[in-house]
């Protein structure tokens, strides 16, 4: 930038610059790369300078503000970028041994685009000064935690002068995991200086324009095979295209990347993987956070080395699945929770997947499946930094659950519940959730990464048991009336045997993984080339469902979301900004669009989740 020019009147109006930021002018995430609001540099289209709010609609649209850049040649291309965000590297057994093994080498390259959250609602924040000199703000998160740190930093306040409520939002699929932060930034530098509450919530335009989306990804496989189909090398590159700023991809990278060669059985292995810089928009988390982006990549390309082979593809999977005893790309050992085979073998039967490929043959309708895994919780010693704590205590009315984990949609609120009333061996109607409020609830760490279940579903089940036995036979509301209020907090512990080295990449990425198949039967139009989706059977295996009605909507919920990342959304960039940021031109599915799905949950209890769950 070399000038900024103000309206002449700027009378009501108030005016928020990067010279108005008590703390660091850094949006806190990974990495305190980002700033709340540009000094000199523009980084990426959607990047904010300057903040101006009014108390009259009419008179804030009407008051201008002029910028002059000095326009340089901005980097586009993520493989023509030498700014890395982050770099990973795994590696097992011999990689250059096990292609001297192989009869055949089969390479190919993957590539995903951007996609948008679509959430109902957008980004929103209201930010309220308070007379003490502190700030409380009210807003649509996921991770009130994240915006109360961020705060925090950026006004130089210590932690009781800044207060983060959630209120239960329309969804967020992880796009409210850290942009938020951002826009209760902007809020509260407003309200502080305005010394007046202030509403921000962005318009549709708005948030597709100036959010984060799922990372795109170029990944490149070269896979060699012996004969009968067994896998014996895998390389992988993974490229991730993470913006302008750090945000979230190293930990973005990090899963893609250990999920990169697949549910499968290799003894050579090969990972590298790279976030690197662009001048777009920073990209952040979506559902799957970058196991969705290298997952495809793996199953196309296992079809394609099954093709080569003149193998079926399926027996090419039953041939390397992994199974009890079985190691990951990370040398992690799987246990008896390990059920990719039996979802491969149900999802098979359910769809009727041999008799209708046979019959599907040489038609303009085909059926295909993609088998597939994911890790529940924080990556390696990710929990244990975390160190999340939840209470539970007595009222006159029964029993409060205090947790800093959020309603996004998915069941939080209902599923806590039932785990605190099935094991205290109270009504449901008596247990109360507290609303995410970081004056009143411990941090129970962020509401992502398959964790608000297994994780903290499970600290808050040993604090339902240490509550029981405190209660000496007494109802939760008698015990309060005659002794007052109980509190108990637990801390999270983990699992025996986890054993993770953070510099190499080795050992145990996740306590435990959840399994899914996916069979789906499509139609395509040989003249428009069209394709459609008529029919998907989709058969997981993610522990006990403590809420199966819950469960099976998330699944039905993110089939969605994949037959819309496959066949129909497509984010249009434009100088390194989205130029179809309306949803007249950003197609979703409609229940048109969305197959017939059958849900198939398998159960395999695991023994450190409450009642034997994992993540969904």
């Amino acid at each position: 930038m070399t000038a900024i020019r103000l309206p002449a009147d700027q009378a009501g109006l108030t005016v928020v610059d990067w010279r108005d930021v008590p703390g660091a002018n850094v949006v806190r995430h990974v990495e305190d790369d980002q700033p709340c609001l540009v000094e000199r540099e523009v980084r990426h289209q959607g990047e904010p300078i300057l903040l101006v709010a009014h108390a009259d609609r009419e008179r804030l649209a009407a008051a201008r503000v002029e910028i002059d850049y000095a326009r340089d040649q901005p980097l586009l291309d993520p493989l023509a970028s030498d700014r890395v965000h982050k770099h990973i590297v795994i590696r097992k057994g011999d990689l250059a041994a096990g292609f001297a093994q192989a009869d055949l080498v089969v390479e190919g390259e993957y590539r995903t685009g951007h996609q948008e959250h679509v959430y109902i609602e957008t980004n929103g924040v209201i930010a309220v000064p308070e007379p003490s000199g502190g700030i409380t703000v009210h807003g649509s998160f996921q991770c009130p935690y994240y915006v109360h740190k961020a705060l925090m930093h950026l006004l130089a306040m210590s932690a009781e002068q800044v207060r983060v409520l959630q209120t239960e939002p329309g969804g967020g699929f992880g796009g409210k995991e850290e942009f938020p932060s951002m826009l209760a930034g902007h809020a509260a530098l407003l309200a502080l200086k305005a010394r007046r509450p202030v509403k921000m919530v962005y318009d549709r335009a708005e948030d597709m324009w100036a959010t984060t989306k799922r990372h795109p990804s170029i990944v490149r496989h070269r896979t060699g095979v012996t004969r009968d189909g067994r896998l014996v090398a895998m390389e992988v590159e993974v490229v991730l295209d993470g913006g302008a700023y750090v945000t979230l991809s190293p930990v973005v990278l990090s899963r893609g990347c250990i999920h990169a060669a697949g549910p499968y059985r290799c003894p050579n292995v090969a990972i590298d993987g790279r976030a690197v810089f662009t001048n777009t928009n920073p990209n952040g988390a979506f559902r799957g956070f970058g196991a969705p982006q290298t997952e495809f990549a793996v199953e196309v390309h296992l079809d394609r080395v099954a093709d080569a082979l003149g193998m079926d593809p399926v027996k090419l999977r039953e041939k390397n699945v992994l199974r009890p005893g079985d190691t990951t790309a990370t040398g992690q050992r799987m246990g008896q929770d390990c059920s990719a085979l039996a979802v491969l073998r149900e999802a098979v039967r359910r769809s009727g997947y041999r008799r209708k490929r046979r019959r599907l043959a040489g038609t303009n309708r085909g059926i295909g499946l993609a088998l597939f895994y994911h890790g529940s919780g924080f990556t390696g010693a990710g929990e244990v930094r975390l160190a999340s704590r939840c209470s539970l205590a007595t009222t006159e009315h029964g029993v409060e659950i205090l947790v800093a984990s959020t309603e996004i949609g998915q069941g939080t609120r209902t599923m806590h519940a039932q785990i605190v009333a099935d094991t205290m061996g109270v009504p449901y109607d008596q247990v109360e959730v507290a609303v995410p409020d970081t004056a009143r609830v411990p941090d129970s760490g962020p509401t992502v990464a398959s964790r608000t279940c297994m994780v903290v579903g499970r600290i808050l089940q040993r604090c339902a048991e240490d509550l029981k036995a405190r209660l000496d036979g007494l109802s939760p509301a008698e015990h309060f009336a005659r002794h007052g209020r109980v509190v108990v907090t637990k801390q999270y512990e983990p699992p025996p045997g986890i054993l993770w080295d953070e510099a190499t990449y080795a050992g145990d990425a996740y306590a435990t993984f959840g399994w899914a198949c996916d069979v789906a039967e499509v139609r395509y139009d040989p003249d428009t080339f069209a394709v459609a989706t008529e029919r998907m059977t989709a058969v997981h295996e993610f522990g006990r469902p403590i809420h199966p009605v819950m469960a099976r909507g998330q699944i039905e919920g993110g089939t969605a979301q994949g037959v819309g990342f496959a066949l129909l959304e497509h984010v249009v960039m434009h100088d390194g900004g989205m130029a179809n940021a309306q949803l007249t031109n950003y197609v979703i599915p409609t229940t048109l669009d969305t197959p017939r799905l059958e849900t198939v949950m398998l159960e395999n209890h695991y023994p450190y989740g409450p009642f034997g769950a994992k993540g969904v």
